[in-house]
């Protein structure tokens, strides 16, 4: 409905109920649903769903209509970057928010800070999304009601024409509210403890889940070593228990991002059920490393697998592991992706030691040779040195042509002495492009950076503080930040209007008329940012 329809229904509803309604003004009752269109996180699920199977078929169609999203560990992080988006952009339109597992237990497990080991609590996931729509709705509410002030000023100033343009501009407003790609790591367990998550953070908000292959109680990061995968069946059971959770919600369009870290991870818990040659267990188990043995050549306690008529003893660990043959990591993740997709996985996700979109390309293009339409998240991690890796990226390929790199250290392309080289100059370029790219070359749909909000929280506060305990005192938060915020057009600048002080106020109007004691006056010194 319109804005002026809305208000007309509420009115009818007003006057139905008679007189013990009278206080009620429609049009205010009209701008608090409007400023809270969400009601539900099942709303938000159902709502964001739809934005990303619209947003995949547009990729399909054309790889430059890639999307992004940057991770976010508190729902004041997430607002301010949406909010940012729609200042600087108009839309945020292919514009998510990522939840990094990493980020809730190294900021958000009531332990402290965990590594990223699944070791913090699995409720902490669900509140972060709900958190975070918390704040992005609440962006929708003051946004809204600093139009509600303009329209009501246009009013007083008798102005019909530009009333009826922001009244326009009510009935097109864009929320803040985007999709939340929601790290649920290995499960948390079980298929059914992974389905009970999932419900969990469906019901949050969450339209897309992502899980990965690791043992649940064995997790690690994915750019740590030590990674142990399960069999496919076992992986598959979890994507399944995905699925279950939202049709069971009524999400039925809802995302299952599947991630293989089948790359870097070279063990095993298990060796996979077979039935018969071939098959995908058989397949699974054709990767593991193993010693031909014979039966009179047995050791206490081996493990044997059978295997074209020959008795083969995987090679086991002290941690009774199973070792992989080193050098099948990339088959493995090729395996692993076209059986997810054809479990029933939507995106796929594959975790790589360095941001190269030929590794990348190849993977993906013998994925497709199977599933067409596969396509991938990708975390442009920040635990890659992406100077480093570029600058040698670049190296290599002029070596490979044949031009002269002499003049370069390849081992120690990160230093400051290269910086203003033809190198660096070209590996910026790549860096500069590589999301474009990639989407184009290598089948990437969505990109993402887990840990920014991390870092950028860390380096921002160590240059306040060098600055604020140093020479400068309280120079140093004057000029480089709020000074900063007031040429920049930060919003937070009015820190007590982006709490939802001027929200309040209109409520307290609603709520009591003339006796409403508002905290707006002219005594606020907000009112001294009035022109920022």
């Amino acid at each position: 409905m319109t804005y002026q329809q809305t208000i007309a229904s509420l009115k009818d509803t007003i006057e139905a109920n008679g007189a013990p309604w009278n206080a009620i003004d429609a049009e205010s009752a009209a701008r608090m649903k409007l400023q809270n269109r969400f009601n539900t996180g099942l709303d938000i699920a159902k709502y964001t769903a739809k934005i990303m199977r619209q947003d995949m078929a547009a990729y399909d169609a054309d790889p430059a209509n890639y999307t992004q999203s940057l991770g976010c560990w508190h729902g004041f992080i997430g607002q301010q970057k949406m909010i940012s988006i729609k200042k600087h952009f108009g839309t945020t339109r292919q514009k998510y928010l990522y939840l990094s597992g990493w980020m809730v237990a190294a900021l958000r497990s009531e332990f402290g800070p965990l590594p990223d080991q699944s070791m913090h609590e699995k409720t902490s996931v669900p509140a972060l999304i709900e958190e975070l729509y918390t704040f992005l709705k609440q962006a929708d509410a003051r946004e809204l009601g600093m139009m509600f002030r303009d329209l009501d000023a246009a009013r007083e100033r008798g102005d019909e024409i530009e009333a009826k343009r922001i009244e326009t501009a009510i009935d097109n407003y864009e929320t803040h509210v985007v999709p939340i790609i929601a790290d649920i790591d290995a499960g948390f367990g079980n298929p059914e403890a992974t389905y009970l998550l999932a419900k969990q953070m469906i019901e949050a908000g969450a339209c897309a889940l992502q899980i990965e292959n690791q043992v649940s109680d064995e997790k690690q990061c994915g750019h740590q070593d030590g990674k142990v995968t399960v069999p496919h069946e076992d992986f598959h059971q979890k994507i399944r228990a995905l699925r279950y959770a939202f049709l069971e919600l009524g999400v039925d369009d809802g995302i299952i991002v599947a991630r293989t870290d089948s790359l870097g991870a070279g063990l095993t818990k298990q060796i996979a059920f077979t039935k018969e040659p071939g098959d995908l267990g058989d397949q699974y188990n054709s990767f593991l490393d193993c010693d031909e043995v014979d039966a009179g050549n047995l050791g206490n306690g081996d493990v044997l697998i059978s295997r074209d008529g020959k008795l083969l003893r995987p090679k086991r660990l002290p941690s009774n592991l199973y070792q992989f043959r080193s050098g099948t990591g990339e088959d493995r993740c090729v395996l692993d992706g076209i059986t997810s997709l054809q479990a029933g996985a939507d995106l796929l996700w594959i975790e790589t030691e360095k941001p190269h979109i030929g590794q990348i390309g190849g993977m993906v293009n013998r994925i497709r040779e199977v599933i067409p339409n596969a396509k991938l998240v990708y975390n442009n991690s920040p635990s890659f040195n992406w100077t480093l890796n570029f600058r040698q990226q670049v190296f290599d390929a002029w070596a490979a042509e044949g031009k002269d790199v002499s003049g370069y250290d390849r081992a120690k392309l990160m230093s400051v002495d290269y910086d203003g080289s033809d190198l660096a100059a070209e590996a910026d370029e790549r860096i500069r492009t590589f999301q474009k790219d990639a989407a184009a070359q290598a089948g990437i749909f969505h990109h993402l950076i887990t840990l920014p909000t991390y870092h950028t929280a860390a380096l921002s506060t160590d240059n306040l503080a060098k600055r604020y305990f140093g020479e400068e005192g309280m120079l140093g938060y004057v000029l480089n930040v709020q000074r900063e915020e007031i040429r920049q057009g930060i919003a937070c600048v009015k820190h007590q209007n982006m709490a939802g002080s001027d929200i309040g106020d209109d409520h307290k109007e609603y709520f009591a008329g003339e006796a409403a004691l508002k905290a707006g006056g002219k005594d606020n010194t907000m009112n001294q940012f009035a022109a920022a």
